[in-house]
């Protein structure tokens, strides 16, 4: 079953109603301004248009993502965005067996070939791992997911990649129970289930995967849990899961959709709830390997701090964290933040629409602190922007 573009954003928002989370935009303040730039606009023609996720950059400074719609067939495209904002599309998917709607960024091996997931296509039409080489434009299916046996649903989160080849995701849907799974396809192809939700111990992951010295991935997932309000979640490599923390939809945070966690040296994971907190618009969060959660920062969604972050945040060298809110901020269009070490909160930038609107994604930073991003709507057209915030 294929399903329209739009589709992952409205079963968001059904997610919000069904998870008791108001769908309601607050006019916000003024926040402090940075230096903003758009790099690109997209048109939602074969360029594409409306892009979901997040960026990824090489050494020479090109940055490289996908879009949700656009491209000949109007089903997505991935992309190259040089230092000069010059877009390029490396490849345009039909919406066929090479797969279809992209919603989650890509990873680079050395060698420079990119892998990502689309959300539908694929022989069976439930989503695929793919690869891409950027100097030729030639796609391979590595993996087109049935959406029977077990093997999962549309996979709209990115991937990780260990040093043998190896690729790991996680997929919305299906599975043994129906609730989601955690994947590993493997150099020849071969996929392996490594973990299916049955909803006590999470369900849904959006979310992509991090990795530890042992093996050991760490993700989220939006719903299920203790309290129906999603988990943070670990896989070992012999497939077994330990839920390292319950939300509740409280105070301390809940329904965690986008992105991926980050791990510091000491093993604590940093992440964002879409839901949840003091005022409900979402949090960021810290969990110690001893399963101890704290709420770092609860947004307002009143006072142009932002609300609803989807994705999760970068970490730079002192401990900051920075990342995008959906909603809020001086014209209600959506944010980019930081949150310190002490928990105090400042908005980078105040999207307008003209410049963005919507930045489902998270950032990427580079060594220079510059911080790079997408925004799903709003630009000069729009069908979305690429942008760049440096400090």
């Amino acid at each position: 079953m294929t399903k329209t573009v739009q589709s992952l954003g409205t079963r968001l928002r059904a997610a919000r109603i069904a998870f008791g989370l108001a769908v309601v935009l607050v006019p916000a303040v003024a926040a402090r301004a940075q230096t903003f730039k758009v790099l690109y606009n997209f048109t939602g023609g074969a360029d594409g248009g409306y892009p979901y996720a997040n960026l990824i950059q090489d050494a020479k400074g090109n940055l490289y993502g996908t879009t949700s719609a656009g491209g000949p067939s109007g089903v997505g495209t991935v992309f190259k965005v040089d230092k000069t904002g010059k877009e390029t599309v490396l490849y345009s998917f039909t919406g066929g067996a090479d797969g279809g709607y992209p919603f989650a960024g890509l990873i680079q091996d050395p060698s420079g070939l990119l892998y990502g997931t689309t959300d539908s296509g694929g022989t069976s039409s439930y989503g695929t791992v793919f690869k891409v080489a950027p100097k030729t434009g030639k796609e391979t299916v590595l993996y087109s997911f049935t959406g029977s046996g077990g093997d999962g649903e549309y996979p709209n989160a990115g991937l990780l990649r260990d040093n043998k080849g190896n690729l790991y995701g996680t997929n919305e849907w299906a599975g043994a129970s129906g609730y989601g799974t955690v994947f590993k396809v493997g150099k020849t192809g071969k996929e392996t289930v490594l973990h299916g939700f049955g909803g006590s111990d999470g369900a849904y992951p959006f979310a992509g995967l991090v990795r530890d010295s042992k093996g050991n991935l760490y993700g989220y997932t939006a719903g299920g849990g203790t309290y129906s309000a999603g988990t943070v979640f670990m896989v070992d490599d012999t497939g077994t899961e330990t839920v390292l923390w319950n939300f509740s939809g409280g105070a301390d945070g809940g329904y965690p959709f986008y992105g991926y966690l980050v791990r510091d040296s000491k093993g604590n994971l940093y992440g964002t709830t879409e839901g949840g907190g003091a005022s409900g618009y979402g949090t960021v969060y810290k969990l110690t390997p001893a399963g101890k959660e704290s709420v770092l920062y609860s947004f307002t969604g009143t006072g142009g701090d932002g609300g609803w972050p989807y994705a999760g945040v970068v970490r730079d060298a002192s401990g900051n964290l920075y990342g995008t809110t959906d909603v809020g901020g001086a014209s209600g269009y959506g944010t980019v933040f930081m949150v310190g070490k002490t928990g105090k909160e400042t908005v980078l930038h105040s999207f307008d629409y003209s410049d963005g609107e919507s930045p489902f994604a998270g950032l990427l930073r580079d060594a220079k602190g510059n911080l790079y991003g997408t925004t799903y709507l709003g630009g000069a057209s729009g069908y979305g922007v690429v942008f760049e915030v440096t400090p």
